[in-house]
């Protein structure tokens, strides 16, 4: 079985210590959802698990043959090679495998009568052979088509940066490495997509550690959850749903222990006051455990819930109103002919294909883009916020406090008492310390979130949301959830999240692509559902509809059958030796069959020989399969 195993890892940013001393074994088929809030390290964990870090400290230990995929928030590509060439320029072995494979049967194919081509020829063979490669072209075609990239042949660096991520992404998968590590897979990818990687996942034969917001992805692939807090791993297993139990379990506990301590402490410092002194071995004890009480009291760290209770402006009956719109954008249809009523406390998501114009809807509403023709209505009394994907430019050298004080140095609540910009920061879980800490400094997730109270700061009435769960951690949405339900205003979602569409929308316009808008009302994860529901129906006529036509179909005597594509030279080089080499490993497998008759009780070698039959067993039905494929073009 193949493990990663870490010991005593340990890292720091600036002076603030990310992780210290993490020790644990990945084990093969562990499926790893690593959640935490946003600062508190994650992507810095999986830097270091795929030894892309230099400056942490601790050890790795695997074995030599180990290998590691890594899909990075920014995956990095060749902008001059295809997206098919930018696949196979990984440093895997198979992709090493398949380049020199194809190289040397062109060499070949030019050369036939070269002895050396040959060797080479056959050496790349069977080197497809040994590491099952033959079949990878076709499995990145099929991966990258479900994850919506079409034009394989397009170069890198035409493509957005959510299309790179979806290369980035199809290039670890086909890896198919010992450890997958996946830093935010789901970001950019519509529904399809997501279910289709869900299940591929789901199947995958080696480790998996991931970070992710989406919780219906982690209650559908997690095993385990790991959480980094306040500088500790914490271990739990199960899927995210065991994991808020045992949580809250564990939180309990350590707050009882916390409360044991502090009466304790109380006991002993009355005791010490009294004037206690060392005169006897017990007393000395006594005051030692003192001192060691006295270091650990009050250190108990927990996470607090970020509590958004401000205050907003009245909205009036009429908010939004379009009518007749029609937008196009790069020659694509975004709105065509499209008219909609947006009322007061509606919550509406927006979801649909990547690229058919979501975000172009709130560009509109938000007046950042003109429509070609139509009408946009805006009430008078609607003050908009905008959290859009990029957050606006913030400079590095600003201080956090600074930025937020730009809009003013408090605000009021829900009941209207005033909040100091420095109690927002310590609800938006920005201790002191941080509030002086230059804007650079912070992770993304960290100044994202700061945008985001900057935006609440304003107290809107109507709120546009452009995939915020891409950048915010778990806790950070779940706040956003409860704040959303108790806003008295108008919200407006573009989101792939099911579990916050789920919660946060309660109707839904659903971007199909050249200005095809759906509409319905209720869950997303229902609209999914009847999608399915209905994509099944359709096929199940079609196929009827295809086997009643066969049946009913008279075939002529005469109909001209379609010609057979012809073997190239090498591969008729190929065919006529893959009989005999079949043959010969059939011979193996019998021989090593009849040798473990003699093995008696001698397990070791009884395993050692399995292995080595099963090897050849695979390896046999490669070539049957090749042998099989190839026969089809015999004329």
């Amino acid at each position: 079985m193949q493990t990663l195993r870490a010991e005593s890892l340990t890292k720091t940013y600036g002076e603030k210590t990310l992780f210290k001393d993490l020790s644990f074994i990945i084990n093969e088929h562990d499926r790893i959802g690593l959640i935490g809030t946003n600062g508190s390290g994650k992507t810095s964990l999986l830097n270091v698990l795929s030894q892309n870090d230099i400056d942490s400290t601790g050890d790795i230990i695997t074995s030599k043959t180990y290998s590691i995929g890594y899909l990075k928030q920014q995956p990095v590509l060749d902008d001059s090679l295809s997206i098919l060439e930018a696949v196979f320029a990984g440093t895997q072995d198979i992709f090493s495998t398949i380049r020199r494979y194809e190289q040397t049967l062109d060499n070949y194919s030019n050369h036939p009568e070269d002895p050396k081509a040959e060797r080479q020829y056959m050496e790349a063979e069977a080197k497809m052979n040994e590491e099952d490669a033959w079949n990878a072209e076709n499995d990145v075609k099929t991966i990258l088509t479900q994850l919506k990239i079409k034009n394989v042949n397009q170069k890198v660096g035409t493509l957005s940066g959510g299309q790179k991520r979806r290369v980035g992404l199809a290039q670890v998968l086909i890896q198919s490495p010992d450890l997958l590590i996946l830093d935010e897979p789901t970001n950019h990818l519509d529904f399809d997509s997501i279910e289709w990687l869900q299940e591929y996942l789901a199947k995958y034969k080696g480790a998996l550690i991931f970070v992710t917001h989406d919780r219906y992805f982690l209650d559908q692939i997690a095993n385990k959850i790991w959480e980094l807090s306040f500088g500790n791993l914490y271990e739990y297993t199960g899927n995210y749903q065991d994991y808020l139990a045992q949580k809250a379990e564990r939180v309990d506990r350590e707050v009882a222990s916390e409360h044991k301590r502090q009466k304790l402490y109380k006991q002993e410092l009355a005791w010490m006051k009294k004037g206690a002194k060392a005169r006897s071995t017990k007393q000395q004890a006594r005051i030692n455990r003192f001192n060691e009480l006295k270091e650990n009291v009050g250190n108990l760290q927990t996470d607090e819930d970020i509590d958004i209770t401000l205050g907003q402006q009245r909205l009036g009956k009429k908010v939004i109103e379009l009518k007749h719109a029609n937008l196009s954008l790069n020659n694509k249809t975004i709105l065509k002919d499209f008219s909609e009523l947006i009322q007061r406390n509606e919550r509406i998501g927006i979801s649909g294909e990547n690229g058919a114009g979501k975000s172009s809807l709130l560009n509109v509403i938000s007046e950042r883009l003109p429509l070609d023709s139509g009408e946009l209505e805006i009430g008078e009394t609607v003050k908009m916020a905008y959290y859009t994907q990029q957050t606006e430019e913030i400079p590095d050298d600003k201080r956090v406090i600074n930025y937020l004080t730009d809009v003013g140095e408090h605000v009021t609540d829900d009941t209207g008492n005033k909040i100091s910009v420095t109690e927002l920061l310590e609800q938006f879980l920005f201790p002191k310390f941080m509030h002086g800490t230059l804007i650079r400094k912070l992770s993304g997730g960290e100044k994202r979130r700061l945008y985001l109270l900057k935006l609440l700061m304003q107290q809107p009435n109507v709120l546009l949301l452009d995939e915020p769960t891409n950048d915010l951690d778990i806790s950070t949405l779940t706040v956003l959830e409860d704040y959303i339900s108790h806003f008295n205003g108008t919200v407006i979602t573009v989101s792939h999240d099911r579990y916050f569409l789920d919660k946060v929308a309660d109707r839904l316009l659903i971007f199909d692509g050249n200005g095809k808008i759906e509409r319905h009302v209720g869950m997303f994860t229902d609209y999914l559902k009847n999608q399915k529901q209905e994509s099944k129906e359709a096929k199940d006529d079609s196929n009827k509809k295809q086997n009643k036509q066969s049946s009913g179909k008279i075939k002529e005597d005469n109909q001209e059958k379609p010609k057979k594509k012809k073997l190239t030279y090498a591969e008729q080089i190929e065919f006529d030796k893959l009989e005999k080499e079949i043959e010969e490993l059939d011979e193996k497998i019998s021989d090593l069959k009849d040798q473990m008759t003699s093995f008696g009780n001698d397990y070791d070698k009884l395993a050692d020989t399995q292995v080595e039959i099963d090897k050849l067993n695979k390896e046999s039905e490669q070539k049957m399969d090749r042998w099989e494929y190839l026969s089809e073009f015999m004329e």
